[in-house]
């Protein structure tokens, strides 16, 4: 029996399958990364500034801020927690704090819709639209969630089941540099 996926396993998929791979078929003890503790201490001092701004960044008149909201689809076999979303009476919009720099990348892409597609499930509302909210220069970025992006989701986690069926070890990601602060980089002995 193939498991359900978190959001996070199909991002991490992108980033590197072996991640995954790792904790759904040959479960591993992983070590906590600096970057993994640090997102923990940022994600509560993001909401709280998040409680005071206005919806005028994200391009909303208004709305009702939904943070750490659980979501499950038993139709995907996929679940996940979302940072924040925002609620309105046209649509549901999930956000997502980042502590990076640089642009959106694929893996956080897919990682959007496939919130969007987990929030349209649950509230039966249009999710068109997800944010990126990069927290070291305070900026917005919108991200199109549309009928791609959700084709996407599916692909992506039918790979996944794919893989984890096979239970064939994955191919490492082929940038070398995220392997450097990777959880699991004991277990990768090929790379290095």
């Amino acid at each position: 029996m193939v498991p359900d996926f978190t959001v996070t396993d199909l991002k991490q998929h992108l980033y590197c399958p072996r991640i995954p791979w790792f904790r759904l078929v040959q479960p591993v003890k992983s070590a906590a990364t600096y970057a993994m503790e640090r997102g923990h201490r940022v994600q509560d001092r993001v909401e709280a500034l998040e409680k005071r701004r206005s919806f005028r960044e994200y391009g909303l008149p208004t709305g009702e801020r939904l943070f750490g909201l659980w979501l499950k689809s038993d139709r995907l076999g996929l679940s996940g927690r979302i940072d924040m979303a925002v609620r309105t009476h046209v649509g549901v919009f999930p956000i997502d704090f980042k502590d990076t720099e640089g642009p959106v990348r694929a893996n956080h892409r897919v990682q959007l819709a496939a919130y969007s597609v987990l929030l349209e499930e649950y509230f039966e509302l249009p999710s068109p639209l997800a944010f990126v909210y990069r927290v070291p220069d305070d900026s917005v970025f919108t991200v199109e969630v549309g009928p791609f992006q959700r084709d996407d989701v599916r692909r992506r986690l039918d790979e996944m089941r794919t893989s984890v069926q096979s239970e064939a070890f994955p191919e490492p990601t082929s940038v070398r540099a995220r392997c450097v602060e990777c959880e699991f980089v004991n277990y990768c002995g090929d790379i290095f």
